[in-house]
């Protein structure tokens, strides 16, 4: 199979991001699939914990320390048939403030990691290290909780991707009329006329159709999928509806509500125990729910 690279990012902290993260790996390693789990929380790094390991001789910060050439040399086994795991960087300070050139560096490596399939636990926030290695990704998966603001988080977030994106795309045209209006579309309340992307898209039109319409096809293809955990009821189930009508409606994105993932009291025993719930409890409600989300991320 083609190398596939999956971002798993959640915008608010303590949605189960993590936890997610290495059981969906385990779950995909399982369908006999070579997986790379790769810890990009700079500065909070935990996969290695939720995955049971306590020990690791390498770990991202050897790479970006350059003691040694290779991102590829940093892995680990985890003792998970058909997983192995890159451990977050921890030791160097700031290093939450990734520089540009070592994060080109960084994605291009993460390119040419061995296996069928890279898995990038990235931090909470939207912060721009983790808007661009979501870009990086073929998928993206946006962890959110029912709450109501956890799923704003996650539509600000989305908001704050495509500005991202509008920025990369109309600063290489080179036009201050294209950065003067972006500028101004980030205060909706002082400039209600571009209060959705289309307003801004329409009005960006008026300077170069063209550009503004490769910048809609761009879009188009920045579909983000929401996983909603810790559901408890059928409202809770719902809820993810509510942020992808406000991000097709604001935004002009589509999306997908791609799992469910129920509230398991096996989850934090697993945690407790410090081993992942798919191996200590595979029959459990959140296990199972895992295990159709991986199969719905091999099929997509």
């Amino acid at each position: 199979m083609q190398k596939k690279i999956i971002a798993i990012v959640g915008p608010k902290g303590g949605v189960g991001k993590s936890t997610i993260s290495a059981n969906l790996a385990i779950s995909i390693a399982s369908m006999g699939v070579r997986v790379t789990a790769v810890d990009l929380d700079l500065g909070g790094a935990n996969l290695h914990v939720i995955l049971g390991i306590r020990d690791f001789a390498n770990s991202l910060d050897d790479f970006l320390l350059k003691k040694v050439r290779t991102l590829e040399e940093s892995v680990i086994e985890t003792g998970v048939k058909n997983l192995r795991l890159i451990c977050g960087g921890g030791k160097i300070p700031d290093i939450a403030n990734l520089p540009f050139q070592q994060k080109v560096k960084l994605t291009n490596h993460l390119a040419k990691l061995q296996g069928d399939m890279v898995i990038l636990d990235l931090a909470a926030g939207s912060s721009f290290n983790v808007v661009d290695f979501l870009f990086i990704a073929n998928m993206g998966l946006v962890v959110t909780t029912p709450e109501v603001t956890s799923l704003m988080k996650v539509y600000s977030f989305i908001k704050s991707s495509i500005f991202r994106l509008l920025t990369f795309h109309f600063k290489s045209k080179h036009s201050e009329a294209f950065t003067e209006l972006l500028e101004r579309a980030k205060d909706a309340d002082a400039n209600p006329t571009l209060k959705t992307i289309e307003n801004l898209l329409g009005e960006a039109q008026k300077i170069d159709a063209g550009s503004v319409e490769s910048a809609r096809q761009m879009l188009k293809r920045f579909i983000p999928h929401i996983v909603i955990n810790m559901a408890r009821s059928q409202a809770d189930v719902n809820s993810g509806r509510v942020v992808q009508n406000l991000m097709k409606q604001y935004l002009s994105i589509d999306s997908t509500v791609l799992a469910n993932l129920p509230e398991d009291e096996a989850v934090k025993k697993a945690i407790f125990q410090l081993k992942p719930v798919m191996l200590v409890n595979p029959g459990c409600a959140f296990s199972k729910a895992v295990t159709e989300l991986a199969v719905k991320c091999l099929r997509m």
